[in-house]
C-alpha cells in the first residue's frame, strides 16, 4: 500500500509539473490573406524611417512592399489601421535557453544540459518545449525570435534559432544547428578563497586538460571529415558529423568567453584553425578591441544589468561596453544575460546602453538586424524590407522605453496571441479590487 501511494505521488507530481509548464495561448494559423498595416511610422532599421503614413504589405509570410502614402490595390487584403502607432521588426534574443527550462527548482522541467563535457551532437531545438509559459511572456514584449543554446560542459552542443510560436519544436525551428557553443576554459587560476580551495597548480593542470580536450575534439573531427570526404562508405559518427558545417566555415563557433585571457586565447585558437567565431559574453571585449577589429569578430554581449567583473572597475563599465564597441566599429548584439523567466527584459538592457552613450538607432539594431546577422538570419529577419519574413510588431511607442506596449505581433505573417500568464493574473486581481470597491477602472 505504501509503495502504491509513493508511485501515485510521483505520477501526480510529474503531471502537475507538466501542467504548470503549459501555456494557454493557441499557436497562430498560417497567413491566408494579404495584410496591409497602414498609417503607421515604419522603423525599417536597415533604411530610413517612414513617418506617420507608412505601410507594410505582406502575403504568405513575406514582405512584398514597404512604402508611404497611397496604399496599393490588393484584392482581399486585410487592412490594419495603425494610426499613431509604430511598426518595428520583431526583437531577437541571441543567447537564451528559453524553452529548455520552466521552473529551475522542479527538475523535470529542466532539459537544458546533457551529461558529459564534450557533446557537439546535442541540438537545442529538439528539447524546446513549445508550450512553455515563459515564451508568451517574452513574446508580449516584442521578442519573436530566439537563438536557444544548450548548456553545460566544455562543448555544450549546437544552438538553434527558433520562431517563438508553433505547435511543435519542428514548427518553431528556423535553423536547428546555427552554430556550435564552446564554453572557453579559464586561462588563469582563480583566486583562492573559502569558495575555491583548489591550489593554483591543480587549477593550471585542469585548464591545460580542458584546452587539450577541445584541441583533440577538433583534430579528431577534422580527420574524420577528411576520411568521410575520401570514402563516403565509412560509417557515420554523430559527434563528428555535427561539426562538419563548423569545420567548413558554413556555421560559426559561438565561444562563451568574458575575460581578456579567454577572449585572446579563443581568438588565437579560431584564427589558427581558420574557423568563424562569435564571442558570447565579452565583458572584457573593450580591452581586446584591436584583436577583435583585426579579425572582424562580432560579440554577443550577455546583458548589461550586472556588476563589473573586477572590483577595481568603474561601476558603469557594463553599461558603457556597447558604446565602446560601437565606437570601435565592432559588430555586436545585446542579449538579456538572464534566465528565461526574465528574457522579456531584453530591450531594457539595450535601453540602458542608450543611457550610457550608445546611439538609440544602434541599440535597436543590437536586438534586431545586428542580432539577425550574427546568428545567420541577416537575409530573412531583423529589418522591415521586401522579401524578408513578416516578423514584426506594432507598438504604441519606442520598444526601448519601459512604458511602451506591444499591441500586435506577426511571426511569418501570422498574427500572434499576445496574452500570457502575467496579463491573466493582472486582470484577475484588478477584478478582485474592483469587487472590493478599491479601484473603479
Amino acid at each position: 500500500m505504501q509503495r502504491l501511494f509513493s508511485i501515485s505521488m510521483v505520477i501526480s507530481l510529474l503531471l502537475s509539473a507538466t501542467a504548470f509548464a503549459q501555456s494557454r495561448q493557441i499557436p497562430a494559423a498560417t497567413q491566408d490573406k494579404p495584410i496591409i498595416i497602414h498609417s503607421a511610422t515604419i522603423h525599417t532599421v536597415s533604411g530610413e524611417m517612414i513617418e506617420d503614413d507608412g505601410y507594410v504589405l505582406f502575403e504568405n509570410g513575406i514582405i512584398l512592399h514597404v512604402g508611404k502614402g497611397k496604399l496599393p490595390t490588393v484584392p482581399g487584403a486585410v487592412l490594419v489601421d495603425a494610426s499613431g502607432l509604430h511598426v518595428y521588426p520583431g526583437l531577437i534574443a541571441t543567447d537564451t535557453y528559453m524553452g529548455l527550462t520552466e521552473t529551475s527548482s522542479i527538475e523535470v522541467t529542466n532539459d537544458h544540459t546533457e551529461l558529459g563535457q564534450v557533446k557537439p551532437e546535442v541540438r537545442a531545438a529538439v528539447a524546446v518545449n513549445p508550450d512553455s509559459a515563459l515564451i508568451p511572456v517574452a513574446r508580449a514584449n516584442g521578442i519573436l525570435t530566439a537563438m536557444v543554446f544548450p548548456r553545460g560542459g566544455l562543448v555544450s552542443g549546437r544552438g538553434s534559432v527558433m520562431r517563438l510560436d508553433g505547435w511543435t519544436w519542428e514548427d518553431m525551428t528556423i535553423d536547428p544547428e546555427a552554430g556550435l557553443l564552446i564554453n572557453w576554459p579559464r586561462t588563469e587560476p582563480a583566486r583562492r578563497s573559502r569558495f575555491n580551495t583548489t591550489s593554483e597548480s591543480d587549477q593550471l593542470k585542469q585548464i591545460e586538460k580542458n584546452l587539450k580536450l577541445i584541441e583533440d575534439l577538433f583534430d579528431d573531427a577534422l580527420a574524420y571529415a577528411y576520411s568521410r570526404d575520401a570514402d563516403a562508405k565509412l560509417s557515420k559518427d554523430l559527434r563528428y558529423e555535427a561539426m562538419r558545417y563548423v569545420l567548413k566555415r558554413r556555421k560559426p563557433v559561438f565561444v562563451r568567453a568574458s575575460s581578456i585571457g579567454q577572449i585572446e586565447s579563443a581568438v588565437a585558437w579560431a584564427v589558427r584553425r581558420k574557423l568563424k567565431i562569435v564571442i558570447v559574453g565579452g565583458q572584457d571585449a573593450d580591452r581586446t578591441i584591436p584583436l577583435l577589429t583585426k579579425h572582424n569578430i562580432p560579440v554577443i554581449i550577455t546583458g548589461l544589468h550586472h556588476l563589473p567583473s573586477n572590483r577595481h572597475d568603474d561601476y558603469d563599465r557594463p553599461f558603457t561596453l556597447p558604446a565602446k564597441l560601437h565606437e570601435a566599429g565592432i559588430k555586436f548584439a545585446i542579449a538579456s544575460g538572464t534566465s528565461p523567466a526574465h528574457e522579456r527584459n531584453l530591450n531594457h538592457n539595450a535601453a540602458t546602453a542608450v543611457a550610457y552613450g550608445l546611439p538609440r538607432a544602434e541599440a535597436l539594431r543590437s536586438i534586431t538586424l545586428n542580432a539577425a546577422q550574427i546568428i545567420g538570419l541577416g537575409g530573412t529577419h531583423g529589418s522591415i524590407e521586401v522579401n524578408k519574413y513578416a516578423t514584426l510588431i506594432i507598438t504604441d511607442g519606442d520598444p526601448l522605453e519601459i512604458t511602451t506596449d506591444t499591441l500586435v505581433a506577426f511571426i511569418d505573417g501570422k498574427r500572434i496571441d499576445l496574452g500570457n500568464r502575467h496579463k491573466t493574473l493582472n486582470d484577475k486581481y484588478r477584478e478582485k479590487y474592483r469587487q472590493l470597491g478599491i479601484i473603479k477602472d
